[in-house]
């Protein structure tokens, strides 16, 4: 399955059903996927307009290398000079993934915003 679209989504704290449909109607990836194994959708891949690459993979589908096929036929469907992630500095798992595929270190961002109430 494969959508047009305009950003990048990352939670703080889990949306509502509604916000999720609202976010998803935006249509905010360039490019994105449902990763099958077999018959099975193991996880999903997208492409922002960015260049920004987002993979989610299951924990029954993880250590099967579904994870290296999806970017690397995404990467070859979509060719561009460069790609960026944005990993979570504490998911050694996805930082590892992404540095065993020649992605280098490039920042670390900070963010300042209003206390919630």
């Amino acid at each position: 399955m494969e959508r047009d679209s305009a950003q990048n989504i990352s939670h703080k704290k889990m949306p509502t059903y509604n916000q999720h449909v609202s976010f998803v109607s935006s249509k905010p990836y360039s490019k994105w996927y449902v990763i099958l194994y077999g018959v099975n959708k193991a996880g999903s891949i997208y492409l922002t307009p960015q260049n920004e690459i987002g993979i989610f993979i299951k924990k029954s589908f993880q250590s099967k290398r579904i994870g290296n096929i999806a970017l690397s036929k995404m990467i070859q469907k979509n060719p561009k000079k460069r790609y960026l992630a944005n990993v979570n500095p504490k998911n050694r798992k996805s930082i590892q993934f992404f540095k065993n595929h020649g992605f280098k270190l490039i920042q670390y961002t900070f963010e300042l915003s209003e206390k919630e109430n």
